[in-house]
This record gives structure tokens, C-alpha cells and sequence, in this order.
């Protein structure tokens, strides 16, 4: 039993599924975060009532699950929020599941998933279409997926608060990026929605969404990864605009995840709300004498890595150098805690191991070593080499993902639902995107190759992908197009490679430390290519090959 409720959580595993197959009971799984305000207030409300814990626990095998630190369950079980709260067959499959759920609803749902039981026992879970088995229904790559995303951009775009949806909003910062390059206006009109409404100005960093339209109600959430891929978005928009109103808050968000998330070796998963206080409504006086927000230090290996990457995307744009120290510093945390023969393990923390070749913390940690070998150049981590470290961490995942056209989410092994395969699109398309700066970076074609087969895995339904994957349509439009790529003869840190990072096309290749002369830098696009020797002339060289390619 936890201290916060009266239920008697049992973690998953199979004894709680023999327990649940040997007593004929069904599972109650309760999916929760660190960061998640829902999930402490359904503890307070509605775990901690002695009538409903006493219900849970006489009638039901309660299991409690975290969700940052087992992310296939979240995905095979998520509600559509958190906490997600699941009923089970003792075989796993789902009877019944809501998201929040207040004591009220809690006794009526009680009561319902018993009558159901009673008639039906285990028959009454089912499984999940998406983990039936089947295939993603295949296609050719064809210029028609970015037309449509680039449309669904437009359709769906908010003309009255900006970014996408006509409720509660995510930043979408991926989107973001797709929509930078496509439709610039609705892309910073986003930026501007979002710095506006989840930016923390007292501490930096961003919340994780707004429960309105209007991005007004912001929900004070703070996670590594949607800091991150924020912390990108924003570089990038500073990228096309060289505006201090994208700059700024890109800047500000590498100093929070320093100075708030930073464990000494790595950076921590998540901040979430403080007990008891609306610490985040205090100006900076009053947080200092307030209860801090509760705080997930584990050093997760995607979250780390996604923040490598935005980091040393900032770092090239602007010289910030604890950006690119960081970088470093998380990078070979990485490499040598939670990488072992090219596999990737999820955290290692207190003792406490996660899964192994996840294919999200993969196409994260490949995509980090090809952007540190274009910031830092030709260096090595762990003992390899940026670009052999990445090869490792790629091939791995092929080899033990990669089935029937497209990469599952990880090993079909486990209790429950995990022993089913799922394919999920966006860790496909995560994944061949980096595949793809791999190829270019290696000269490989063999990734661009499966990086081709598993974005014409889903492209049989084009048309019926939304805009919340619209990254689809940039690695489909990288696959029918000649890569920009920019070679730098000398050393990482010139003034021609500097030139060459803050080419405005954030899905353009840099190359330092090339083999080519020291004093020059090529750019070409497929056969179009240019040389230059000073970075007025790289960026006219750019300028040029881009309208010839």
C-alpha cells in the first residue's frame, strides 16, 4: 500500500497476472506520471476513500504503472490522457477503461465492471484492433503525402489562436517544423501562441498544454521531452526569422533544463505540480518559500536524447556554449550508461533497469549522434566514433525491429497486451528520419533504403493521416528529393561551418571535417553543386543550388 492511497498497488509482472488468473479477478490498472496533476488529485480523491480501496482491493488485482518508465504499456493502454484507469481480463485484454475518475463514477464503474464479469468472466476483454496483427496498409511514396499534410496544416489550423485542434491544444512542435519549411505565417503564428500561453517566464521551460483553445489554461506540466522538442522548435524558428522572440525562448528553455533538470550526469524526466501549492502562479519571491514541484530525476534515454539534439541545434545557431557542453555531457551519458553493443536501454536508476530496444529511444539516440557529428565534427563517444556509435544503435534496431516493411515499438515479449506487436507511425517516421541523415552521413544507401520501405508501409492510408503526424510528410518529401548537403574541409567550429549551421533549411546536412580541401566548402544537392570559401559565398552557394536542384 502506498502512503497516497489505501489501495494495495501491485507493480506489473507476471505474479500479478497469476495472482489475478489464480483468484478468477479482474485487473485494475491504473497508468500514472510524476508530472501528471490528474493522477496525485485521483489519489487524493478517489484511491484514498476507504470504501472504493477497500472495493479495489477485496474485488480486483490493483496494479500501478509509470508511465515514463514503461512506455509500451502506456501505449497499448493509454485512455487518451492520464491517468488512465483500465479494467483487465487476467490475460490482459481490456474490459472497460476511462481516464480521470472521481469517487462517484469510481463506485458506478465498480459495479458495472463486476455485472460484466459475473456474465461474462474473462470472455469480457477484448483486444485492441491496432494489436490484432495486421499490417499498416502499404503504398508508394509519392509527392501527394506532403500536399495532403501541407493541406491539413491549413484545414485545420486555429485562424483565431493559432496552432491546430479547436479544444484543448499541444504545441505540436513537430508540426511545427514541417509547417516552417510550407507555411512559415501559421508555423510562427504557433511559436507565438505557445510562448505566450506555456511559457514559464519565471523559471523557463514550457508546460506541457492547455486545457482551451485559447492557450489561456495552461496545464503546469513540465516534461524533458516536450521541453526539448520546444527548445528545437523555437531554434529553428530563430533559423528562418533571426527574430529574439524565437531566439529568446529557446535560449531560456536550455538554461531551465540545466538548471532544473540536470542530475549531474544527465538530464532528469519531468517537474510536475507542486503538493499542495500553486507554486507555479508565484512570481519568484514567492517560489522561493514555497514547496517545490515534484520532480522525475531518472535519466531516460530518448528524453536525453532528444534533448542532445535541440541542444547542439542551438549551439550551432547561436555559439551558446553551455548548450553545447550539455549536449556533450548527456550524449556520452548515453553511450556509456544506457547503450551496450548498439542496444539501447530505456533508464538505469537506483537500481531499477528499463526495457531494452525501444524503438523510440533508438531512432532518438541515432538521430543525436548523426547532429553531433555535424555540430562537433569528426569526434567520438565511448570510444567510437559519432557515426559508428550511430551505425550500432541503427543496425540494432534493424535487426531486432524491423519486420514485414516497418519497425515495431519493441520486443513482443511480456504479460498482457505486450506480447502483442504494435507499429506505431510516429516512432516509424522518428525513426526513418534519422535513418535517413545516417544514409547521407555514411554514405549508406542501405538506411535511406529502409527508411523508404517503412514510410511506404503506412502510405496505403495517405490520406487519412492527420496533422498531429505531419513529420510524415517531411521524411516522405526527404525520400523524393536530392538531400542539401554542405561539406566543410576544415574543422568543425570554422567560419564556413558556422555559415553552413545556420542555413536556413533546418533538414539541410553540414559535413565538417570533410575530405575535401580545408579551405573550402561544397554544397550540393543531388548532381548541383557549388564550392564556396567564405560564408557569403556558402550562403549564395546554398542560395543557388537550392533553386537549380
Amino acid at each position: 500500500m502506498t502512503d497516497e492511497t489505501r489501495v494495495e498497488w501491485r507493480p506489473w509482472g507476471p505474479d500479478a497476472f497469476a495472482e489475478a488468473q489464480a483468484a478468477d479477478k479482474p485487473i485494475l490498472l491504473s497508468l500514472t506520471a510524476t508530472w501528471c496533476e490528474d493522477c496525485h488529485e485521483m489519489d487524493a480523491e478517489t484511491y484514498a476513500e476507504p470504501r472504493i480501496a477497500a472495493n479495489l482491493n477485496d474485488g480486483f488485482v490493483p496494479v500501478r504503472v509509470n508511465v515514463d518508465r514503461q512506455p509500451r504499456i502506456r501505449e497499448r493502454y493509454n485512455m487518451g490522457g492520464f491517468p488512465s484507469t483500465v479494467f483487465l481480463a487476467p490475460d490482459g485484454r481490456p474490459i472497460t477503461g476511462a481516464t480521470f475518475i472521481g469517487p462517484d463514477g469510481m463506485r458506478q464503474v465498480i459495479d458495472r465492471v463486476r455485472e460484466v464479469w459475473e456474465k461474462k468472466g474473462a470472455e469480457a476483454g477484448r483486444l485492441p484492433r491496432a494489436l490484432a496483427g495486421d499490417l499498416p496498409p502499404a503504398g508508394e511514396v509519392s509527392p501527394q503525402i506532403e500536399a495532403h499534410l501541407a493541406g491539413q496544416v491549413e484545414v485545420t489550423f486555429d485562424e483565431s489562436h493559432a496552432g491546430w485542434g479547436d479544444a484543448a491544444k499541444f504545441p505540436l512542435p513537430r508540426t511545427v517544423e514541417f509547417a516552417l519549411k510550407r507555411d512559415q505565417q501559421r508555423a510562427l503564428r504557433t511559436l507565438d501562441a505557445i510562448r505566450d500561453g506555456l511559457f514559464d517566464p519565471v523559471e523557463g521551460g514550457f508546460f506541457r498544454y492547455t486545457d482551451d483553445a485559447a492557450w489561456t489554461k495552461a496545464n503546469r506540466e513540465k516534461t524533458l521531452e516536450s521541453n526539448a522538442a520546444l527548445l528545437r522548435a523555437f531554434a529553428n524558428g530563430y533559423r528562418y526569422t533571426g527574430e529574439d522572440a524565437y531566439r529568446d525562448p529557446a535560449v531560456e528553455t536550455a538554461r531551465f533544463l540545466v538548471k532544473s533538470l540536470w542530475t549531474g550526469t544527465g538530464f532528469g524526466g519531468s517537474m510536475g505540480p507542486a503538493a499542495g501549492t500553486d507554486y507555479y502562479l508565484l512570481g519568484a519571491e514567492g517560489r522561493e518559500n514555497a514547496p517545490g514541484p515534484r520532480t522525475d530525476l531518472t535519466v531516460y534515454a530518448g528524453g536525453n536524447a532528444l534533448a542532445v539534439d535541440s541542444l547542439l541545434v542551438l549551439a550551432g545557431l547561436t555559439d551558446d556554449e553551455q548548450a553545447r557542453e550539455y549536449a556533450e555531457r548527456a550524449l556520452h551519458r548515453i553511450a556509456e550508461d544506457l547503450v551496450d553493443d548498439g542496444v539501447v536501454t530505456h533508464f538505469n536508476s537506483g537500481g531499477a533497469v528499463g526495457e531494452s530496444l525501444l524503438l523510440e529511444d533508438h531512432a532518438r539516440v541515432v538521430a543525436a549522434a548523426c547532429r553531433a557529428r555535424q555540430v562537433l565534427g569528426d569526434d567520438t563517444v565511448a570510444g567510437d566514433s559519432f557515426l559508428d556509435f550511430a551505425t550500432a544503435v541503427a543496425d540494432a534496431a534493424i535487426d531486432e525491429l524491423f519486420e514485414d516493411g516497418s519497425f515495431v515499438d519493441g520486443p513482443a515479449t511480456g504479460e498482457g497486451l505486450l506480447s502483442s506487436p504494435l507499429r506505431p507511425i510516429d516512432g516509424n517516421v522518428e525513426m526513418a528520419n534519422a535513418l535517413l541523415d545516417l544514409a547521407v552521413l555514411t554514405g549508406t544507401d542501405g538506411y535511406r533504403d529502409v527508411a523508404e520501405e517503412a514510410i511506404g508501409a503506412f502510405a496505403g492510408a495517405w490520406d487519412r493521416i492527420g496533422v498531429q503526424v505531419a513529420e510524415y510528410g517531411s521524411v516522405a518529401a526527404r525520400l523524393l528529393r536530392d538531400p542539401l548537403v554542405v561539406e566543410i574541409g576544415g574543422e568543425a567550429g570554422s567560419d564556413l561551418h558556422r555559415a553552413a549551421l545556420r542555413v536556413a533549411d533546418h533538414e539541410a546536412l553540414v559535413v565538417p571535417e570533410a575530405d575535401i580541401d580545408a579551405d573550402i566548402a561544397v554544397v550540393s544537392s543531388g548532381a548541383v553543386t557549388y564550392e564556396a570559401t567564405t560564408p557569403d559565398e556558402l550562403m549564395e552557394a546554398v542560395s543557388s543550388v537550392t533553386s537549380d536542384a
